[in-house]
């Protein structure tokens, strides 16, 4: 029998595990000192567990288990220490409720004290700057240097009192923040209930955790440790002691002006590559960089990340936090960031296996050269699916280009994508994805014949191939490999609206040498888009704009930017009216405005997009002032709490990001029922593991993940992937 509704939570702990290791090894060795509670709309109490009265224990057990709802602001960290601590309290997660999720999910920060101020909820800002320092002194071991190694109500009983007190204060807050926070995306109905039951999956994701190789972890450690020692002498010995590590960024570029008379602004990972490249330098200050290279490779110190952060039955949990990048409700990566792993300029499948061997053997040294390179490679090695499993990871194909089509109405280049998901079977006969998607989930696949690079006869032309063929009006056919890559740059540089700048950053990153692109493309260039480009780049010029490269480069940069908007009409239709249609919006509160599969309304102080799935982009306390867009929100470069500018192309990529996420999200609770568990999240793949048996492989998998929601039933998806017993990047 449900004695009351809502429990407002909060618990204040000690662990001699640092927090920066995790929440799941922070909890496992977990001693909740406090607990905070109000039962509905009534007061505030805290209950202090160090004094060992049997009695406030039985409070808490009856407290967690008579209420219908148990709400905690980061209910994975009060949950999990409840559990896994010192007390073994396990509550159904489908009781509790989160209020940082809520208020992720709306496009707010996390902090409590944060939304406090944004929200106006009433704080006494003095006890809150005291309460860090008592959770500082509470909460953690005291530093080495002192004779005291823990804090106590026996040691400091005024400050405990103070303690007690903080602790208190944060139930009303959170009580004011979850009343004041709307529920369209996280809630009892509607949207946010649906929201709601994916969280309660993320959250069994979170604790199912995967297995982590411990051996492998350690040989790498080693094997790094080993080769920084060796880089260490090399250097020193280069440069006659004058620098004694090639981590020491100013000495050795010092020394390099010194020696070799170059002057470089910076060593970041751009200046260097174009540093070596260069056939005009001694070839010992070349070696001198490669060095450098090599031993500021961050992706290794991930290792003693994987190895702090480990449970003691050898898994990692709580990587993922749900809606944590905010607007878009993408996922966030928590220690140790599986998000940032690199993904570019890393060692083939097949010699990463060798020097997994040969880091385990203790002899990579032998077979390998660089050995920083090899340990950056290996990191995905390390999460294994356990005994008896295996790793299946399906990751959705091109999802923001096939997403941005369907949204905008690109009807030529949505068929394009079926064209490509048409493949041909071993019955001579066409078969077309959903069409082998569907075979795959009854059980009764196509067989498809593939290539020598196992890929099969496809009907339609490579979109990266067409949408150069598209821009540049030539024959798919024409398209060579190196036009192939200018196509692929044209895509995810400039669909959502972006320009030169945007070209050229991924240009960068796919290896374009601009220059000879430019020379290469100029006299194909149509001369009426040589000439607009032109006039538009001594527009930009008149106004300061200056450039890293040639002229001639940036007019053809333009050019492509011009010639794929052409050809993409609808798309840059569809950024046109986003913006119009959120400005209407915004200067017509409680009116509704649509625009193909978007709607656009303002309540109080807030604009939202509802998006086709019938979740929400949130824009909280939004203004349109001289033609500027702006809202409160997360600065991307400074992380600062503030007002933050909008425009087109923005939010353009926020719906579509956000309408990805949607795609991936609900087809989880399908690959969920088909027996997969579904280990962690990453960008737009789904790892799992599940039993080594035929049943479960990657192709049924991806026909889940590809499965067309309700709505969105004309929508192009594909998904592809691997299955095997190391993840890898795929």
């Amino acid at each position: 029998m449900i004695e009351f509704e809502k429990l407002w939570f909060d618990t204040e702990t000690y662990s001699e595990v640092p927090i920066e290791h995790g929440t799941y090894k922070y909890a496992e060795n977990a001693e909740v000192m406090t607990y905070q509670y109000a039962i509905d709309d009534g007061p505030a109490y805290v209950i202090d567990l160090t004094q060992r009265d049997p009695i406030d224990l039985e409070l808490l057990d009856w407290l967690l288990h008579s209420a219908e709802f148990v709400i905690a602001h980061n209910v994975m960290f009060d949950r999990n220490v409840l559990r896994l601590g010192n007390l073994k309290i396990e509550i159904p997660i489908r009781k509790w409720r989160c209020s940082m999720v809520k208020a992720l999910a709306h496009g707010l920060p996390g902090s409590l004290d944060k939304l406090c101020g944004i929200l106006q909820v009433p704080q006494d800002l003095a006890k809150v700057k005291d309460g860090r320092r008592l959770i500082h002194l509470f909460c953690k071991p005291r530093p080495k240097n002192m004779k005291l190694h823990r804090a106590t109500r026996e040691s400091h009983p005024l400050d405990w009192e103070m303690f007690l007190e903080y602790g208190r204060m944060d139930i009303p807050s959170m009580r004011a923040v979850w009343n004041l926070l709307p529920s369209w995306n996280y809630g009892e109905v509607g949207a946010g209930a649906k929201e709601r039951d994916l969280w309660f999956l993320d959250q069994e994701m979170n604790d199912r955790g995967v297995p982590i190789d411990l051996d492998l972890v350690q040989a790498a450690i080693r094997a790094t440790d080993d080769e920084q020692a060796r880089l260490k002498k090399r250097v020193q010995a280069a440069t006659r002691d004058q620098v004694e590590a090639a981590t020491q960024r100013d000495k050795l570029i010092e020394f390099i002006f010194a020696e070799y008379g170059i002057g470089l602004a910076d060593m970041t990972k751009s200046t260097i590559t174009k540093m070596v490249e260069r056939d005009d330098l001694d070839p010992e200050l070349i070696e001198l960089l490669r060095m450098r290279q090599q031993a500021s490779k961050s992706s290794t110190a991930k290792y003693k990340t994987f190895a702090n952060a480990v449970n003691s039955d050898g898994r990692l949990r709580g990587m993922i936090q749900f809606d944590g990048a905010s607007r878009t409700r993408r996922d966030a990566g928590r220690k140790p960031q599986l998000q940032n792993l690199a993904s570019r300029g890393l060692l083939k499948q097949k010699q990463i296996e060798i020097g997994i061997d040969a880091m385990l053997a203790g002899c990579e040294d032998i077979v390998f050269d660089d050995i920083m390179l090899l340990t950056a490679s290996t990191i995905r090695s390390v999460i294994v699916p356990g005994a008896g499993k295996k790793l299946v990871v399906p990751d959705l194909a091109n999802i923001e280009g096939r997403g941005l089509a369907w949204e905008a109405g690109e009807e030529w280049k949505l068929q394009a994508f079926r064209d490509y998901d048409t493949v041909l079977g071993a019955d001579g006969k066409w078969h077309t994805g959903p069409e082998i998607y569907d075979a795959i989930l009854r059980r009764e696949p196509i067989e498809i014949p593939l290539d020598d690079e196992g890929e099969p006869t496809r009907f339609g032309p490579d979109l990266y191939k067409l949408a150069y063929a598209k821009a540049m009006r030539i024959a798919v056919e024409l398209v060579t490999k190196d036009e192939r890559k200018i196509g692929k740059v044209m895509e995810l540089g400039l669909g959502y609206m972006g320009g030169i700048h945007a070209f050229v950053t991924f240009a960068l990153v796919y290896g374009l040498d601009l220059e000879d692109m430019a020379n290469r493309a100029w006299d194909a260039i149509p001369n009426d888009m040589i000439l607009e480009a032109t006039d538009f780049v001594a527009w930009l010029e008149d106004k300061g704009q200056s450039w890293p490269m040639s002229r001639k480069a940036v007019i053809v940069c333009e050019s492509f930017k011009r010639m794929w908007r052409a050809a993409h009409p609808k798309t840059v239709a569809l950024a046109k009216n986003m913006q119009e249609n959120w400005v209407l919006a915004t200067n017509n509160p409680g009116e509704t405005f649509k625009y193909g599969k978007f709607q656009f309304r303002r309540d109080n102080a807030w604009t939202r997009i509802k998006l086709p799935s019938g979740r929400f982009l949130c824009y909280p306390q939004p203004k349109v002032e001289d033609g500027v867009l702006s809202f409160l929100g997360l600065n991307q470069y400074s992380h600062q709490w503030g007002r933050v500018k909008t425009y087109t192309g923005k939010l353009v990529e926020n719906a579509t990001q956000s309408t990805a996420r949607d795609f991936m999200f609900d087809a989880i609770p399908g690959i969920l029922e088909a027996g997969y568990d579904m280990v962690f999240r990453v960008h737009d793949e789904i790892p799992a593991t599940a039993p080594d048996r035929p049943e479960f492989n990657i192709d049924h998998m991806c026909a889940l993940l590809a499965k067309n929601p309700e709505w969105a039933p004309d929508m192009p998806l594909a998904a592809a992937g691997f299955e095997g017993y190391r993840y890898r990047k795929d």
